[in-house]
């Protein structure tokens, strides 16, 4: 009988295709999974996906770009340059190995297609076609839409898909980020039939991820290069500080300032912008430079926002479910911070309960084990690194001072959806139940998204 395996909390248990098969019958019929038939992605997926309303016999029409937009998108994020190193290494020739090789972009269309013939054809039956967007709200719980929601490696096995007609087949993708940005650059995807055994799968999809991108961090590192080229003359005529970074923020030189690895710029850069105010040098000159920025200070640095406590407004905006953003406000200025997964979990957490929790409640709510205090120790020390006095201790807390909001997505199951935290889980369903509401901002509309390292 075939079986896929099920990861839990300290233990790994096999599960056989028949037991899956019964807990997606009784998910499609509104019953949630237990905890002991499917892992707390999948059964996740599967909620959201009925609460959405889709047809797992039909799904929906697949939404395919065209060829000249799919080209363009191939151009756009890079991604191109890394596929040559990607075949070479995962598709040796006369390996006959039984799979397809995929990669996305950030929404799930499929810019590149390549491996076993046969399989590629019997994968275009069901739509895996170079085009298509694969999003988990078009096509149900897969590989792909699933690490595009969650921005975390995943594995949907046979019947873990939401849709039939997928279900004779396993995937498993990891996310590839942009190492200039952290954001999501595309997922890559080996897929095959769900009775082969490929018990290495995952392993070599995480590689590839990890291959592409230190493939892109040598393309970010030659640019940067030719940028400093152009930078260290022209900052070599400056009496005062002045720094000159890429696109990203990253700094190629500076002259006068402590060289950070990084400046916190807006997503889009400043356009037309003459004077920005940075969190770290306060009112700045601005000027476009080549491919990135000339920055000048105009005075003296500012008072860190994370020390004035009283009026500040800590944001915590999840509206995105791949990118979370933390966003302070003072009388200093505004800062962006974008946090790590396990710090979002934290900072929701303290949000929620503004009371505060001990290290022990934290273990139990973030691992189902109150024992792993150390853990959770360690991560709010970081924490605290860029939150300072904001962040209480004895219990755990964010300080009463603060004006506290987090921004929710429109679907409560796409609130941080890579975590399978048993206290973000119970948040998500009563969210979605309409039992409980997250901390809102008072009066005034949300803050702009903005980018920050």
């Amino acid at each position: 009988m075939q079986r896929s395996t099920r990861l839990s909390p300290g233990r790994l248990r096999p599960v056989t295709r028949a037991a899956l098969a019964r807990a997606h019958e009784r998910a499609l019929a509104g019953d949630p999974p237990q905890s002991d038939d499917v892992r707390p992605e999948i059964g996740d997926s599967w909620e959201r996906l009925r609460r959405l309303g889709l047809d797992p016999e039909l799904g929906r029409s697949v939404h395919r770009i065209p060829p000249a937009e799919l080209e363009h998108r191939r151009r756009e994020n890079g991604l191109d340059e890394v596929m040559p190193v990607l075949r070479t290494t995962l598709l040796a020739p006369g390996a006959g190995t039984p799979l397809v090789l995929a990669v996305s972009d950030a929404r799930g269309h499929l810019l590149w297609l390549d491996g076993d013939r046969r399989l590629r054809r019997e994968a275009g039956g069901i739509g895996f076609e170079e085009g298509a967007r694969w999003a988990e709200d078009d096509v149900g719980t897969n590989g792909i839409g699933l690490a595009v929601r969650t921005a975390t490696p995943s594995r949907v096995h046979s019947y873990e898909h939401y849709l039939r007609s997928h279900q004779t087949w396993t995937c498993t993708a990891a996310p590839i980020r942009d190492p200039r940005t952290g954001r999501l650059a595309g997922v890559v995807d080996l897929s095959g039939p769900a009775h082969a055994g490929t018990p290495y799968l995952m392993q070599l999809t995480l590689t590839a991820a990890r291959l592409a991108e230190t493939e892109l961090r040598a393309r970010h590192l030659e640019s940067l290069h030719r940028l400093r080229t152009v930078a260290c003359p022209l900052l070599a005529r400056f009496t005062g500080p002045a720094v000159v970074v890429d696109g990203a923020g990253w700094t190629a030189a500076a002259v006068g300032l402590p060289s950070a690895p990084r400046m916190h710029l807006p997503p889009e850069g400043w356009g037309a912008a003459a004077t920005q105010w940075l969190p770290t040098l306060g009112e700045c000159a601005v000027e476009p430079l080549a491919d990135g920025w000339l920055i000048r200070p105009l005075g003296s640095p500012p008072a860190a926002v994370a020390e004035q406590g009283e009026g500040t407004r800590i944001t915590l905006d999840l509206r995105r479910p791949d990118r979370p953003e933390l966003h302070l406000a003072g009388a200093a200025g505004t800062w962006s911070h974008i946090p790590s997964p396990r710090h979002a979990e934290l900072l929701l957490l303290l949000a929620v309960d503004r009371a505060g929790l001990t290290a022990a409640r934290l273990a139990g709510a973030l691992f189902g084990d109150p024992a792993r205090t150390v853990t959770v120790r360690a991560e709010l020390s970081r924490l605290r690194r860029h939150l300072g006095g904001l962040l209480d201790h004895r219990p755990y807390r964010l300080a009463a001072s603060a004006e506290v909001a987090v921004l929710g997505p429109p679907e409560p199951y796409d609130l941080l959806p890579g975590s399978t935290a048993p206290a973000v889980r119970e948040l998500r369903a009563a969210l979605a139940a309409g039992t409980q509401r997250l901390p809102g901002p008072r009066g005034g509309q949300p803050p702009a998204s903005s980018s920050a390292s």
